[in-house]
């Protein structure tokens, strides 16, 4: 069954209580459910990972290094300025990866670092954002068989 891995970088595990006039009131914890119902009425089995730490979400994208049938859909929150050691995590294994943001951050002067190395990004359509970016890398996914 395809899978895809949902990242959730720094900061993200206060979602809905962190800034809600920026990211708004959906928490994390709703945001899962969300996701997981979207899996199973699509077929796929997902996985949600959550850290604050670089290092430890550079230990779970090798953990999926070349997985067949396998892909990431990543918010790295406050990753995005100084992830370079991420970026360089995703340039060097074979999972597609693609970055996501509930906000466009190019409005706040924000640039990802860690986007330069995704096959792609969407950003900018609130909770929406994760299920247009899971349709992606389903298609990705289902491609790497």
């Amino acid at each position: 069954m395809t899978k895809i891995l949902v990242l959730q970088g720094a900061n993200m595990n206060h979602l809905g209580l962190r800034q809600p006039e920026i990211y708004g009131r959906t928490t994390a914890a709703e945001l899962d459910d969300m996701i997981r119902q979207y899996a199973a009425q699509k077929s796929f089995e997902v996985e949600i990972f959550y850290s604050n730490h670089e290092g430890v979400m550079i230990d779970k994208l090798f953990e999926n290094y070349n997985a067949k049938d396998t892909a990431a859909v990543f918010n790295p929150g406050g990753f995005v300025y100084s992830g370079h050691a991420l970026r360089d995590c995703i340039r060097g294994i074979e999972l597609p990866v693609i970055e996501c943001h509930m906000t466009n951050h190019y409005t706040r002067g924000i640039r990802s670092v860690i986007g330069e190395a995704c096959v792609g990004v969407f950003l900018g359509v609130g909770i929406n954002t994760y299920f247009r970016a899971i349709d992606a890398a389903l298609d990705l996914a289902r491609e790497n068989v």
